[in-house]
Order: C-alpha cells, then sequence, then structure tokens
C-alpha cells in the first residue's frame, strides 16, 4: 500500500513560497465569507513558522493572534499590516 501525502501537507509546503502565499491569499480574499481570508491566513502563519514564531516576530500577544486568525477572528488593520508585514506580504488595492 502506498502512504500518500495529505492536502494539508502540500499546502502548508507550498505556502512557504511567498508568491503563492500571496495568490492563495488574494483568491481567498475574493471570498464573500470574511472567515475564508483568516483561515488562509492562519495557514501561511503556519508554513512559515506557527503562531508562536509570528508572535515573536510581530510583537502580537500569541494569544490574540490565535483569535484573530480564528473563524469567528476580526483583525484590525492595525494588526493585519504588521502581521502580513512579517509574513513578506502587504496589503494591497487593486481596480476590480
Amino acid at each position: 500500500m502506498t502512504k500518500t501525502e495529505s492536502y494539508k501537507d502540500q499546502l502548508l509546503e507550498s505556502l512557504k513560497d511567498p508568491e503563492a502565499a500571496a495568490h492563495y491569499l488574494t483568491a481567498c480574499l475574493e471570498d464573500d465569507d470574511p472567515e475564508v481570508f483568516l483561515l488562509a491566513l492562519r495557514d501561511v502563519a503556519e508554513a512559515r513558522g506557527g503562531i508562536r514564531k509570528l508572535s515573536e516576530r510581530t510583537r502580537l500577544n500569541r494569544e490574540n493572534l490565535y483569535r484573530m486568525l480564528s473563524k469567528s477572528g476580526n483583525p484590525s488593520l492595525s494588526s493585519l499590516g504588521p502581521l502580513l508585514s512579517s509574513l513578506g506580504l502587504r496589503l494591497a488595492v487593486e481596480v476590480k
């Protein structure tokens, strides 16, 4: 029997690439449900070393990061900026 790699493992491996992470987050941001983007952001954070490492880089409280990136999270723009920056990304606006 052949052992298969889980989808999540493959996703996290691909999200280590900043370009892939940016495309993934952009696609998730287009969803009508804001929870999709927050969970995608959590995937990117996990791929880049996890919430603890992200907390150290952003100097944001680890528990607050977990809450912010949960399904019911509601990050402020002032915390989203440093979070994205620590992942090597930035927020942008484009014409539809």
